[in-house]
């Protein structure tokens, strides 16, 4: 499971950082400018957001995630005492709040609790071949015990590939389920992230069906 954590304080983003950590895959961020850098190139299956910080705040932060349509788990951290936050916090999308000061265990259960509401699966790794694993969380392929990190949208494109095998996806198919509306690929750039996907696995690997699209064997 990827999670990402926004939070200013440094020795508390520090000591929560090592914690969670030692149990799943964690990025940080110090500002939701920070956040949206991180979202252009990695997926995330929980956020945990505090309210105060620099710049838009935790709770603008989760409006405007929704607002475009990110659906992703969010837990709220905040040191406000006041229930109106904690009302706004569910309303705006929040799936937990937890108040400050707090216990890691408790932080750590709320998290495994989400987890499980949600479904999220902790780290998978997909063998493609004997020699060859990938792990969609981390954008990775593990090929000889070399790692290599794949771009957000190759990685995306490979996961889709492999969860549809044996079936011909279109390059409108791939469209919908990866790209944002506002951002629609052209048919060359498609064939340029499979391109480098063969080069990465094999070039038996994926097929192309002329007229189509392409088909992961």
């Amino acid at each position: 499971m990827n999670i990402l954590l926004m939070e200013d304080d440094a020795i508390l983003s520090d000591i929560i950082l090592d914690f969670l950590q030692e149990s799943w895959s964690v990025d940080y961020a110090y500002s939701s400018k920070e956040v949206y850098d991180k979202l252009e190139t990695n997926r995330y299956d929980l956020f945990i957001f505090d309210i105060n910080v620099p710049g838009q705040n935790g709770l603008a932060l989760l409006k405007e995630l929704r607002d475009y349509n990110n659906t992703t788990p969010t837990i709220i951290i905040t040191a406000y005492t006041d229930t109106k936050y904690l009302k706004l916090a569910f309303e705006l999308g929040a799936c937990d709040y937890v108040k400050k000061p707090f216990e890691l265990e408790e932080l750590a259960a709320r998290i495994k609790n989400t987890q499980k509401i949600f479904n999220i699966k902790n780290e998978v790794n997909i063998e493609i071949d004997s020699q060859i694993s990938f792990c969609p969380n981390k954008r990775q392929l593990n090929n000889n015990e070399e790692l290599i990190t794949l771009s957000s949208k190759d990685s995306q494109m490979l996961e889709y590939l492999i969860k549809n095998s044996s079936r011909v996806i279109s390059n409108e198919e791939l469209t919908q389920n990866i790209w944002d509306f506002d951002n629609i690929p052209s048919d060359a750039t498609i064939r340029s992230h499979i391109r480098t996907l063969r080069e990465l696995i094999g070039k038996d690997k994926i097929k192309t069906i002329r007229g189509e699209g392409y088909i992961y064997e």
